[in-house]
């Protein structure tokens, strides 16, 4: 029997797009004028929605921007996930962070380039620092069971959180790192490349269990 979720529904699908535009009207405003100077009613005009419509995906202005934080991290998993169980650890995970940080094209160097830019402003806006460090733990609970079938069940429970807890750190890092200094998208200094060194750090020992 299959595991895989069943594909979204066509109003699952509308959802997602309506939340991703709005999204990315947060994401320019903050940008342009900072979290402080923006209201939820012109990120809503920005995004083509009713305030209502807003107010019913999101909680708050910073909150709008949460899809498209999660972006990275929904792809690194996908990456593990789709990796053949029992493959050693630190590996997998270290070739997943340097796929799903590459930037193959344009597009992708942009989506960076504005999680730099949320990053940063967020280093004067506690709610948005706040919303950034909910989705890193809410990716660190849906890397658990991730890294258990990866490990194929040579690791104990508590070794399994704590990797996925480490490992989820380490991109957080990488990424908070990048986004304070003026380090390009792809090469020494870059998301990937930071990713990696500090996976290799907190999960060097991993590496004999995995």
């Amino acid at each position: 029997m299959s595991t895989e979720p069943p594909p979204p529904s066509l109003t699952e699908r509308r959802k997602a797009a309506t939340q991703l535009d709005i999204a990315h009207a947060a994401a320019e405003l903050f940008a342009t004028r900072g979290p402080h100077a923006t209201t939820a009613e012109e990120i809503a005009q920005r995004a083509g929605v009713a305030l209502r419509t807003f107010y019913r995906y999101f909680r708050s202005k910073q909150d709008a921007v949460s899809p498209l934080l999660t972006v990275g991290a929904d792809r690194w998993r996908g990456l593990l996930a789709d990796t053949e169980p029992g493959s050693p650890l630190l590996p997998a995970l270290r070739q997943a962070a340097e796929r799903a940080l590459a930037v193959p094209d344009a597009q992708a160097a942009e989506a960076l380039l504005r999680t730099r830019g949320l990053l940063r402003a967020g280093a004067d806006d506690p709610a948005l620092r706040a919303v950034w460090y909910r989705v890193n733990q809410e990716s660190e609970e849906r890397l658990v069971p991730v890294v258990a079938r990866l490990t194929d069940g040579a690791v104990d429970p508590l070794e399994v959180r704590l990797v996925a807890a480490a490992a989820t750190d380490a991109v957080r890092i990488a990424m908070e790192t990048w986004a304070g200094g003026d380090a390009g998208t792809e090469g020494p200094g870059s998301p990937a490349e930071l990713a990696v060194r500090c996976l290799e750090r907190l999960l060097g020992g991993a590496e004999k269990e995995g």
